[in-house]
């Protein structure tokens, strides 16, 4: 089982979102690439954001986004530790 290059761009952008606050979002500006576009459109479909071009994260969407930045950081620990 491997991630597909869609869903590690979907992973990257749930990275963007700052879950200290439900309050805070992001916007996928048009001089964005095309692939963050078409990321953030299938995050919407799939009910983890609230608008096709970002808004805010839904409770899906908050509970998908702390599991890859969970899984981020457990990646990100250096080999020794």
């Amino acid at each position: 089982m491997t991630f597909s290059h869609e869903e590690i761009e979907e992973l990257n952008l749930l990275l963007k979102f700052n879950l200290d606050s439900m309050q805070l979002g992001i916007k996928i500006h048009s001089s964005a690439t095309g692939k963050e576009i078409t990321a953030i459109q299938r995050l919407y479909d799939k009910g983890m954001v609230t608008a096709p071009d970002g808004g805010y994260l839904t409770d899906l969407g908050h509970t998908s986004a702390d599991h890859a930045q969970s899984l981020f950081r457990l990646l990100s620990i250096p080999p020794d530790m």
